[in-house]
């Protein structure tokens, strides 16, 4: 076998899409964002949205940094997230009194009360995936370890 041979049946090995890590991931994340469109659709609010509400659930009064560092993403991309949501009604936004760089996110009444619209929708997750916790729980593990491992390389 000569170079060029040895060459296109490493090409044919390891490039196939089908074959790669990172088309395994955003084929699940495609079909993933499928199903939480169906289930916030009812909500009105988009999947990002959604996760900038868990965040606010989880703890309401927080900054767009903090927000930002719980969801991977820079301010340029959550401004306008946040935007939609308090044209929404579901958030506000206004500068920290102790430090006018800051902006502190706080829920209105409707952004609260949608947390109970939206209490069902992990369970409803969980049965699309027709996992088990347990599995679920594995797989989140890996894919942080994952991410972290990513992150370190960059």
């Amino acid at each position: 076998m000569n170079s060029n041979q040895d060459d296109k049946k490493v090409q044919q090995t390891l490039l196939p899409v089908d074959q790669q890590l990172c088309f395994a991931l955003y084929s699940a994340n495609l079909a993933m964002h499928k199903v939480y469109r169906q289930l916030l659709a009812p909500l009105e609010i988009t999947y990002p949205q959604y996760l900038v509400m868990l965040v606010l659930w989880k703890q309401d009064g927080v900054t767009v940094s903090e927000i930002g560092e719980q969801l991977f993403l820079d301010s340029a991309t959550l401004t306008p997230l946040l935007k939609r949501l308090e044209s929404a009604g579901l958030l506000r936004r206004q500068r920290s009194r102790q430090d006018e760089r800051q902006v502190i996110v706080t829920l209105t009444e409707a952004g609260q009360a949608l947390q109970a619209k939206a209490v069902g929708i992990p369970v409803a997750i969980q049965c699309a995936t027709a996992c088990d916790p347990a599995t679920l729980q594995a797989l989140k593990q890996q894919l942080d370890d994952l991410r972290s491992s990513l992150n370190q390389a960059t």
